[in-house]
């Protein structure tokens, strides 16, 4: 179990409508129980110790915090200005790929997007390494957003393929498979450390052949259903677990993703053919893919550290094209946690799991209702962020003063 944080705070949270996301689907007029960091108990008439606080739902939904996608959170602060971005590593021409990389040594806590993430609900995020010199881009893992500097769970290993990284490729997506092809070899021993064509570096090959072995996932990013095939062979082959992100085209292998068990966290919102690689581009993309089997989660793939908020409106969209509700509910919850190896810790509303929970004024899928309340290891968190603050800062009428300026 991991630590709680110290100020983790004991809670009745009553008469609220709970979807758990887990085997007790959505319960109404539901008391959670919140001792030590820890949800101790579900259920209805639940009492309260004395002295704990009680928090009166009044039937509004309760969920367990959401995941805020594959994002750049606390290693990103300005996308235009490179000195605050520390998600990719570009090294001088000649260096070998470097699947040890690893974004998660870079994190900062204090990130003025962390609280940005967390008044709209979200509670952990996957810190993704994106692509700097090389289609390899490195390894990140699980960030929950409580103030904490550490990850949580295995580290995760990041490949991105198709069109986008021809050139860090050989200009082909055969040179794609090549190259993976040769860093197996190197690191299964079946190619010599000291030859002079070798891609990885020692640490390389020891970071790569962990994952080979099964020991933490790979996370590929790809859309065209021919490369999505040869990714499913090449995982079969290798026997490693791998997860999809974007798979616009996935839908199309649905039935081979679900008999390979491979999980997709699907961009939702693409709905048009932007490249070559997207022609089959689909709004019920996530929805074929459940009907058939698949796991299925969400993530963005345009500034998603910034706009971390929106995850929910993937999930809304996501509904709003066939794929049922509960289902959407749990691309943002359950199904992230389990996937990513920390779902014994999150994900659920169940006991004896972190107490990650928010409040909502509404249905937390449409994004005309807010989250009015998170709470990380039973500690109530803020509302309140660098932008909140700034809009607080200008509604006050005009006085004496300019608007924005305290007498």
């Amino acid at each position: 179990m991991s630590s709680v944080p110290a100020l983790a705070q004991d809670v009745l949270i009553r008469h609220a409508t709970v979807h758990t996301a887990g085997a007790q689907g959505t319960l109404q007029n539901a008391d959670v129980l919140v001792q030590g960091g820890l949800i101790r108990a579900v259920g209805s008439n639940l009492q309260a110790p004395a002295s704990i606080s009680v928090v009166e739902a009044e039937g509004r939904p309760l969920t367990p915090a959401f995941f805020g996608g594959i994002t750049e959170i606390g290693i990103e602060e300005v996308s235009g200005e490179s000195e605050t971005v520390d998600s990719a590593v570009t090294l001088a021409d000649g260096q070998p790929m470097r699947p040890e990389f690893d974004v998660t040594l870079a994190y900062n806590p204090e990130s003025v997007l962390v609280p940005v993430a967390r008044v709209e609900g979200i509670g952990f995020t996957l810190l993704g390494a994106g692509t700097g010199g090389s289609f390899i881009a490195g390894q990140g893992g699980v960030l929950r957003l409580d103030g904490g500097a550490d990850p949580i769970g295995p580290r995760v290993l990041f490949v991105k393929l198709g069109s986008d990284v021809l050139g860090k490729s050989g200009s082909s997506r055969a040179a794609q498979w090549m190259l993976l092809d040769q860093m197996v070899g190197e690191a299964r021993g079946r190619i010599a450390a000291d030859s002079p064509h070798a891609l990885l570096t020692p640490t390389g090959r020891a970071v790569l052949a962990r994952y080979l072995a099964g020991n933490g996932r790979i996370v590929v990013t790809v859309n065209r259903a021919a490369d999505i095939r040869q990714l499913l062979r090449w995982a079969q082959r290798e026997r490693v677990n791998i997860a999809i992100a974007s798979g616009v085209e996935a839908w199309k292998l649905a039935a081979e993703i679900a008999r390979a068990r491979v999980p997709v966290f699907v961009d939702a919102l693409a709905d048009l053919p932007g490249d070559f690689d997207q022609i089959g581009a689909t709004l019920e993309n996530a929805a074929r893919l459940h009907a058939a089997g698949v796991e299925v989660s969400f993530a963005q793939f345009g500034d998603a550290s910034h706009n971390a908020r929106k995850i929910r409106q993937y999930a809304g969209n996501a509904v709003a094209n066939g794929l049922p509700w509960e289902a959407g509910l749990e691309g943002l919850t359950r199904v992230p946690a389990q996937v990513l190896g920390v779902g014994e810790r999150l994900g659920t509303i169940a006991p004896g799991k972190l107490a990650d929970l928010v409040l909502w004024t509404g249905d937390p899928l449409d994004v005309a209702h807010v989250a009015t309340q998170l709470w990380l290891g039973g500690k109530p968190i803020p509302m309140r962020s660098r932008q909140t603050e700034l809009r607080d800062r200008y509604l006050p009428a005009a006085g004496p003063l300019p608007r924005a300026y305290a007498p």
